[in-house]
């Protein structure tokens, strides 16, 4: 297998134009796209993640790198075969009906994108027939709720009780966050993960799909 380490690096110190020579040198001496996609480029965001989650980095550095991701994935992604990439899951993530807050949401949209999951990002403001939309349209198995604000925190719950009203419940998992949600409120609200900050996330809903 190829020696990714140096381009894993590029990525992870967000040397775009150095992530994008190394991808085409990895990809001219014959390695596999898919093997570059997810043993360099997806482990190094995985390592940012984890960078982040230990406060090493912080947004700005954040995005950086996924500024070096998203452009050496681009060179990898008319490469990739049906069958050579398949996501974990596939999430439909919003801030919930009456909140326009959408840092939080995008910070864990992109780890979560970087880590093999499949997004459907619904914006803000997003009502529980829009996620319901989501389920019988895009095939979300995870629904990712986020809200910034202590009033707007019981969307989250009405759209859980939607959910199941529809009879979809059952099929989806839903993670939920924000700066005034918990883990006691997750549990008092029936979802299934809660996470405190976008590098958790990932880790979190790996382990709830596994």
């Amino acid at each position: 297998m190829a020696d990714f380490a140096a381009l894993q690096q590029a990525v992870i110190n967000g040397k775009r134009d150095e992530a994008v020579r190394l991808t085409q040198e990895a990809l001219d001496g014959g390695a596999a796209a898919r093997d570059v996609l997810m043993d360099a480029l997806v482990t190094a965001m995985l390592e940012v993640a984890e960078r982040f989650k230990r406060n090493e980095y912080y947004i700005p550095e954040v995005l950086i790198s996924d500024r070096a991701y998203k452009a050496a994935k681009a060179l990898i992604d008319p490469l990739l075969k049906q069958g050579d990439f398949t996501p974990i899951a596939t999430v439909a993530i919003g801030t919930v009906q009456g909140d326009l807050h959408d840092i939080g949401k995008n910070m864990v949209a992109l780890m979560l994108g970087s880590a093999g999951f499949k997004i459907v990002d619904l914006g803000t403001d997003v009502s529980p027939d829009k996620f319901l939309e989501a389920v019988s349209n895009d095939g979300c198995t995870v629904i990712a709720l986020s809200a910034l604000l202590t009033t707007t925190m019981p969307s989250i719950a009405k759209t859980i009780q939607a959910l199941g009203e529809a009879g979809v419940r059952g099929k989806v998992k839903v993670i939920i966050g924000g700066a005034p949600v918990t883990q006691a409120y997750c549990d008092e609200i029936g979802a299934d993960g809660y996470s405190p900050d976008a590098g958790s996330a990932v880790d979190m809903l790996k382990a709830l799909v596994a």
